[in-house]
C-alpha cells in the first residue's frame, strides 16, 4: 500500500467500492387516475331521474330551482296554477337554466321541461301540439 493509499484510508476517502444491486421496484398495480376522469365515473354510476313537479304557489320555485342547480332536470305542470304566476316561474327558471347553458322546452300545453347542460333534448312537441288544438 502506497503512502497517497494510507493518507486516502486515514481521511476515509478510498477509492474501493462495494458492488451492490439495487432491487427492482416493484410493479404497483393500483389505479391512478386524475380528478377529472374519477369524477366523471362517480357521475356515470350515479343514478339519474326526472323529478316531476306541480307548483301551486310562486313559492314553490325555490324547490324546483334548487333541484335545477344541483344539475338536475325537472319537468314541471303549471295545470294547477293562475297563468300569471306559472308565466313568472316560467321566466325564474328559465334564468336558472341559463345561467347554466341547459335548456327550457315546452312538451305541453302548461308542461315544461327543463334540462341542465349534460342533457341534450332533440325533436319538437310543439307543432304536434300545435296541430292537435288547431283540430279542436
Amino acid at each position: 500500500m502506497s503512502f497517497s493509499d494510507r493518507i486516502n484510508n486515514w481521511f476515509g476517502s478510498s477509492e474501493t467500492y462495494e458492488d451492490y444491486d439495487v432491487p427492482p421496484e416493484s410493479e404497483n398495480n393500483t389505479k391512478v387516475m386524475s380528478l377529472v376522469s374519477a369524477r366523471k365515473e362517480m357521475e356515470a354510476q350515479k343514478e339519474h331521474k326526472i323529478i316531476l313537479f306541480e307548483p301551486r304557489v310562486f313559492s314553490d320555485v325555490k324547490v324546483i330551482g334548487n333541484h335545477l342547480l344541483n344539475g338536475e332536470p325537472a319537468i314541471i305542470n303549471f295545470q294547477r296554477m293562475e297563468e300569471d304566476q306559472a308565466l313568472r316561474i316560467v321566466d325564474f327558471l328559465s334564468g336558472i337554466v341559463f345561467a347554466q347553458n341547459g335548456d327550457i322546452k315546452r312538451i305541453g300545453e302548461q308542461i315544461f321541461l327543463c334540462t341542465p347542460e349534460q342533457y341534450r333534448v332533440e325533436g319538437d312537441l310543439t307543432d304536434s301540439l300545435a296541430r292537435k288544438y288547431r283540430r279542436e
